[in-house]
């Protein structure tokens, strides 16, 4: 559980970072940290389809400000690194390789399937794929399997992903619409 205090910690530092400076391109790239560091969060939960879903969106997303960006704030990289900024970004990058480590440990080998994973590890409960297998219709009433999965035991987690997906979608419409540039490039129209 202490990783989940360090990667909290991470995505409030990345936050303030991103308030706080005056570089867009800076709270951009603040704002994937804080994207990526969530998505970190939901592979340690063991919700690999929502982190998944929320990769796809960051990457889009950064894609898009990055580019939004770059068209309205010029900004020159120069040859000269500071040395702080250079350490803290080597941190960073540790320690998220050290987070993959952890989280590939915690996985089971590939190949082994979920039975033999619950029958391994003591406390484990029985995979939630035989719960929906043999209750499924009974207590969601559904008139298929694959229903009662997606509407009814995961109909929050389905909610999620597509609220996050149309969010991106009119989030990337709004930014890239000729309207608008056309309105920045001449503001008397």
């Amino acid at each position: 559980m202490a990783i989940f205090y360090v990667l909290l910690l991470f995505i409030i530092i990345a936050a303030l970072i991103a308030v706080e400076t005056k570089n867009l391109l800076s709270a951009v790239i603040c704002i994937g940290a804080i994207g990526f560091g969530a998505s970190l969060m939901f592979l340690f939960l063991r919700a690999p389809d929502i982190a998944i879903t929320q990769i796809v969106v960051e990457v889009l997303g950064l894609v898009i400000l990055i580019r939004a960006t770059i068209a309205r704030d010029l900004t020159f990289i120069s040859g000269d690194k500071e040395f702080f900024a250079t350490v803290v970004s080597i941190v960073i990058i540790f320690v998220i390789f050290l987070a993959g480590i952890k989280v590939f440990q915690t996985l089971p080998d590939f190949g082994t399937s979920a039975f033999t994973a619950a029958a391994e590890a003591p406390g484990m409960p029985e995979p939630a794929s035989q719960t929906y297998i043999s209750q499924g219709l009974q207590r969601t009433g559904a008139a298929n399997i694959v229903s009662s999965v997606v509407l009814d035991f995961r109909a929050y987690d389905t909610l999620g992903e597509a609220t996050v997906l149309f969010t991106s979608i009119i989030g990337a419409t709004v930014i890239l619409r000729k309207k608008a540039k056309k309105l920045l490039e001449d503001p008397d129209k």
